[in-house]
């Protein structure tokens, strides 16, 4: 009779659930589930020269048309020290310009002709990325996972204290 060693979760990964509650960390998990996802995106906008991050960055000014920085993080997601550091990028590449705003202190963001070109070329290997995550996971599985993450989301940028036992 041989043996077999259970394999033992990497140092630092969150403990397996228990009945009906959740163990380990939440962070640590979504950052792992985000660096497979991003990575698999990423793979495919390479193609182009892109990553996921540039990418959404154009959509984002493609759909938005030029706007302040921090009106960008706002929407985005991001801090101000990410979202400069990759605009610095895009600008270097001629894809987006930044330039004065309304007022001395201020700036304004748009996309380039190069920039929208850039973008345009890689939709289709964005879409490719989509499909394909979606067919690895199945659609159920991404409407559910977008359900929960925008049910999430609204949770915990709502203010309001979350009612019952605290965690």
């Amino acid at each position: 009779m041989v043996a077999t060693a259970s394999k033992s979760p990497p140092p630092g990964s969150p403990e397996p659930a228990v009945g009906n509650r959740p163990q380990g960390c939440t962070n640590f998990k979504l950052r792992q589930l985000l660096r497979v996802v991003a990575r698999r995106y990423d793979a495919h906008l390479a193609q182009v020269g892109l990553k996921g991050t540039q990418f959404s960055l154009l959509s984002y000014l493609v759909a938005a048309g030029p706007a302040m920085p921090s009106r960008i993080a706002a929407d985005m997601g991001l801090d101000n020290s990410t979202l400069t550091r990759n605009l610095a990028v895009l600008a270097d590449l001629g894809w987006v310009q930044v330039a004065a705003g309304p007022d001395a202190r201020s700036r304004r963001v748009s996309i380039t002709d190069a920039g929208r070109a850039r973008r345009t070329e890689a939709l289709p290997h964005w879409k490719a990325a989509q499909l394909a995550l979606n067919a690895r996971l199945g659609e159920p599985d991404v409407l559910a996972l977008h359900a929960l993450i925008d049910r999430s989301f609204q949770r915990l940028n709502d203010d309001t204290p979350p009612e019952g036992p605290s965690a």
